[in-house]
C-alpha cells in the first residue's frame, strides 16, 4: 500500500502508476549523451625506410631487480647442471641394469690379468733382492733391568702424588 507523501492518505492505482511514471522519467532521463571510447587504434600514416623519425626515449622499469634476476640466472644454470649429472646417473644404471655374467668376466679380465702380471714381477723383484746372508753372534748375551720407583703422596683433600721412575 502506497501512501501520497503530500495527503499521507493511501494512493490509487491511477495516481501509483502517474507517480511510478513520473520517478522513471525523471531519474531514467539522460542529462548528457553516453560518449563512445574508441578500443583501438590503427595509425596508417606510411612508415619512412630510414632516418627522419628521432628515436624514442623508453625508461627502464624493470619489474624484477637485478639481484633477484641473477638468482634466478644461477638457479637454471644449477637446474641445468643437475640435469646432466641425473642423465649420467641414468646412463650408467641403464648400462648396470644390462649386466650379465659374461660381461662382468669380459670386463674385469683385463684388470684380473694386470694385477696377476703385477703380482708375479712384484715377487720376481721380491727374490731377487732377497740376501742370504747370516748374521752368527757368538758370546753370552745379558738383559739385565733395574726399576727403581720412589713414590710420595702429600696432602688430604687436593692430594699429590709423585712417581720417580729410574
Amino acid at each position: 500500500m502506497d501512501l501520497n507523501p503530500a495527503t499521507g492518505r493511501p494512493m490509487s492505482d491511477s495516481e501509483a502508476a502517474a507517480e511510478a511514471r513520473r520517478i522513471i522519467e525523471t531519474e531514467l532521463r539522460p542529462e548528457q549523451p553516453v560518449r563512445q571510447f574508441p578500443t583501438s587504434f590503427r595509425d596508417d600514416s606510411t612508415v619512412p625506410a630510414y632516418g627522419g623519425t628521432p628515436p624514442v626515449h623508453q625508461d627502464d622499469r624493470r619489474i624484477v631487480p637485478a639481484w633477484a634476476a641473477g638468482i634466478a640466472v644461477a638457479s637454471v644454470g644449477v637446474g641445468a647442471g643437475v640435469t646432466g649429472i641425473g642423465c649420467g646417473a641414468w646412463l650408467v644404471l641403464q648400462g648396470l641394469a644390462s649386466v650379465s655374467l659374461a660381461g662382468v668376466l669380459m670386463v674385469t679380465l683385463p684388470f684380473a690379468g694386470l694385477a696377476m702380471a703385477a703380482t708375479a714381477i712384484g715377487g720376481a723383484i721380491s727374490r731377487a733382492r732377497s740376501a742370504t746372508t747370516k748374521n752368527i753372534y757368538e758370546g753370552p748375551v745379558t738383559h739385565h733391568t733395574e726399576i727403581h720407583n720412589n713414590s710420595s703422596t702429600h696432602g688430604m683433600f687436593f692430594a699429590r702424588t709423585r712417581n720417580d721412575v729410574r
